[in-house]
């Protein structure tokens, strides 16, 4: 039967039903983008690209510089890795899943633990499995709707898929650590040993990944904290971080920036106070998402009866949040059990969401260039399991799609990973190293207004539910600092550095006026700092100035002095 597949850009093509592979369309456009293709997406499931299609269907293949496609490409390199840690070890797996940048793979192995000396056996097997062009193939084992069961080599997997084509799709890999991990994450449970990993389609693309987390290792955070005296932590108080006066200006001229950004935008700022303990921070389901100071935004909505003449309602706050994290899982400022968020809670009628949605796009668009960061769009629809009405649900996402496509910038679907409580656009930016990172999220809620029964008079006199926009930019502004320390190498911009300017005069006869200089600019706002001491010499202090980064070295002598006072 001739099925139509409709393509990204409009355009379609004749497929036969149950016989056509989204490979077979692929290479009927051009060889090479069928050799490039790393999965396909079929009306918004993620498809094999060697199963047949069923109907008419919109059809998307996705390449390597899709998120989706690497997370299905490092899924393909975790079963190979399990393959060769079954052929090594004879352990029994667990769970190998792919991750932010990878992936690993669980082992039940009591006999004893996984050695760095194994690497080289183990990346030597996994090349040899993918010389082998091992096709992942689903086979029948399990009798149920809803499972699936893949064969790679001698590995037999219950897994959901899909997968590349074949092993050799994967061209380059390394194993990168193990470490030793328990079932489920439960502490009484049985331990297993973890396998890292990482692959990519092209050999060049492992050497510059090496590249990156050896320039990683010096621009390590905690590094830099220690080397500029920004800040530190105590084993008295772990997961707290104590800034220092150099890392406080960081962070507060990180916070005032945002709440200009918010004035200029119509934001009116609150206090909410902290309501949740870390208790609630451990539980699972859906208080877990509501533990932070949303209620508190709800509340300053419903204290008093609302006009629609005062929607949009922008509310904003930097409550401090307390998140009870295991010791082991602190890292940092990147992993903190103290910290203070960006949040936002904008409160709108449903003509006004994709205004709304679009100012929100824009916001974090003047936030990260001026960063410099990059950053990627993902739309996120409903989940499996959900709150709420269908009909609100597909409401709640076209508005979602319409801000997208009006913004402008690419964006991706990503299926099934809303919120319980409604849709969301989630965006990862990219550092100066390519790393990403998700910071800031737009989250649209048509639950909470239902669950605390908030109202506004309409202008026809009648009482009706506004939407909430949930909105986050910087996030954890101590992640914040964390990344930009190291997307910078510790190399602040101007208006953001700790070390402005340093004032060095040529020789003790100009300490005086040194200090002068110094004093006007520190009342002028810079963040100044004068060098004279007695000890060094002229070339000395410059050096020392230029080793603490300092954005602006003034040398002074007799010659600025004259000028000065003239």
């Amino acid at each position: 039967m001739s099925i139509v597949v409709t393509l990204p850009d409009g355009k379609t093509v004749e497929a036969s039903a149950w016989r056509s592979t989204p490979y077979d369309v692929a290479k009927g456009i051009s060889q090479g983008l069928a050799d490039s293709t790393i999965i396909a997406r079929v009306n918004n499931e993620l498809w094999d690209l060697d199963r047949p299609l069923e109907g008419d269907c919109k059809l998307e293949l996705l390449r390597w510089d899709n998120t989706d496609a690497q997370s299905v490409f490092w899924h393909s390199s975790a079963h190979m890795m399990g393959e060769a840690m079954e052929r090594v070890y004879g352990g029994c797996l667990c769970y190998g899943p792919p991750i932010e940048e990878g992936f690993y793979y669980d082992m039940y192995y009591p006999e004893k633990g996984v050695s760095t000396s194994d690497y080289p056996v183990l990346e030597n097997l996994v090349k040899k499995i993918a010389k082998e062009k091992q096709p992942f193939e689903t086979i029948e084992k399990v009798h149920t709707p809803t499972t699936t069961v893949y064969r790679c080599g001698s590995l037999i997997d219950l897994c959901k898929g899909p997968h590349v084509r074949h092993t050799g799709k994967v061209k380059a890999v390394k194993i990168t650590k193990s470490s030793s991990t328990y079932w489920e994450g439960k502490a009484d449970a049985e331990s297993l040993q973890r396998v890292y990993g990482v692959s990519f389609p092209e050999p060049k693309q492992l050497k510059e990944w090496e590249h990156i987390q050896e320039e990683a290792a010096k621009r390590d955070h905690r590094k830099i904290g220690r080397e500029q005296e920004l800040f530190f932590f105590h084993e008295l108080s772990p997961g707290s971080c104590f800034f220092l006066p150099r890392g406080a200006h960081i962070y507060n001229t990180l916070v005032n920036f945002i709440k200009d950004q918010y004035r200029i935008r119509g934001f009116q700022e609150v206090v909410t106070p902290n309501m949740y303990n870390s208790k609630l921070w451990q539980t699972s389901g859906h208080w877990a998402h509501y533990a932070d100071n949303m209620f508190s935004f709800d509340f300053e909505f419903d204290n008093r009866t609302r006009s629609w003449r005062e929607l949009p309602l922008r509310l904003a706050d930097f409550g401090v949040l307390h998140r009870n994290e295991l010791s082991g899982a602190l890292s940092g400022l990147t992993r903190v059990r103290r910290f203070q968020q960006d949040d936002a809670h904008l409160f709108c009628t449903p003509q006004l969401i994709q205004s709304e949605i679009l100012g929100c796009l824009e916001f974090l668009d003047c936030v990260y260039s001026t960063f410099g960061f990059t950053y990627q769009l993902k739309l996120s629809t409903r989940p499996e399991k959900y709150l709420g009405e269908l009909a609100t649900w597909e409401q709640a996402e076209k508005a979602l799609e319409d801000s997208l496509n009006k913004f402008g910038k690419p964006w991706q679907l990503n299926p099934g990973d809303g919120a319980f409580y409604g849709p969301k656009i989630d965006i990862t930016i990219q550092d100066a190293l390519r790393r990403s990172h998700q910071c800031a999220t737009i989250q649209l809620d048509f639950q909470l207004p239902e669950r605390f029964n908030l109202t506004y008079v309409s202008e026809s006199g009648d009482k009706k539910r506004p939407v909430i926009i949930h909105r986050a930019v910087l996030g954890s502004v101590e992640r914040m600092v964390a990344i930009l320390s190291e997307s910078y190498a510790g190399k602040w911009p101007l208006w953001l550095s700790p070390r402005q300017v340093c004032v060095v005069p040529i020789g003790p006869a100009f300490d005086d006026y040194a200090v002068q200089v110094n004093k006007q600019l520190f009342e002028a706002g810079f963040m100044s700092e004068v060098d004279t001491d007695p000890g060094d010499t002229l070339n000395k202090k410059v050096r020392n100035a230029q080793l603490a980064q300092f954005n602006y070295i003034l040398v002074v002598g007799e010659r600025e002095k004259d000028l000065g006072n003239s």
